[in-house]
C-alpha cells in the first residue's frame, strides 16, 4: 500500500487553515444549528483569517459541448478547494458521492466534507483522483 508523505498531500496549509475554521465553529455554535448558520460563521472566520472564498458556486457538468447538470458548492476556497458543509450524526454515502461529483465537474483536486455532529465536527478530505498530481 502507497503511503503518503507529507509533500504528497495536497494544500496542506489551506488544508490545516479550512480544519482550524471548522473546528472554530464547531466549538462555538455546537450541534443543534441549521447549516446555513454553520455556513455563515464558516464565511465569517475565513475573511478575518484574509483566506480568498466564494460561496455557493455554481459548477455545470458538460458533455461534448452541452451542459448536462449544475451543482452548487457551498464554498470554493482559493478556487482551488472545495468546502461541503452538512449537519447529520454521520457521512452519508450521497455526501461523499456528491463531492466527488463536483470535484468531477470542476477539475478541482481537492474537497473537504464537514459533519457538524453531536460528537463534534467530523470531517473527510476527498481527492479528485482523475485530476490528482
Amino acid at each position: 500500500m502507497h503511503e503518503l508523505k507529507r509533500k504528497d498531500i495536497i494544500y496542506p496549509e489551506l488544508s490545516f487553515q479550512t480544519v482550524c475554521v471548522l473546528f472554530e465553529v464547531s466549538n462555538s455554535l455546537g450541534a443543534q444549528y441549521h447549516e446555513r448558520y454553520y455556513q455563515r460563521a464558516i464565511a465569517s472566520l475565513l475573511r478575518e483569517a484574509g483566506i480568498e472564498f466564494r460561496e455557493q458556486v455554481r459548477i455545470d457538468c458538460v458533455v461534448n459541448g452541452q451542459k448536462v447538470a449544475q451543482g452548487v458548492v457551498d464554498f470554493l476556497i482559493e478556487g482551488k478547494l472545495i468546502l461541503e458543509i452538512k449537519k447529520g450524526e454521520r457521512f452519508l454515502k450521497q455526501n461523499i458521492d456528491q463531492l466527488n461529483s463536483y470535484l468531477l465537474m470542476s477539475g478541482i483536486q481537492l474537497g473537504i466534507l464537514a459533519n457538524f455532529t453531536s460528537r463534534g465536527l467530523q470531517f473527510k478530505r476527498i481527492i479528485n483522483i482523475r485530476n490528482s498530481p
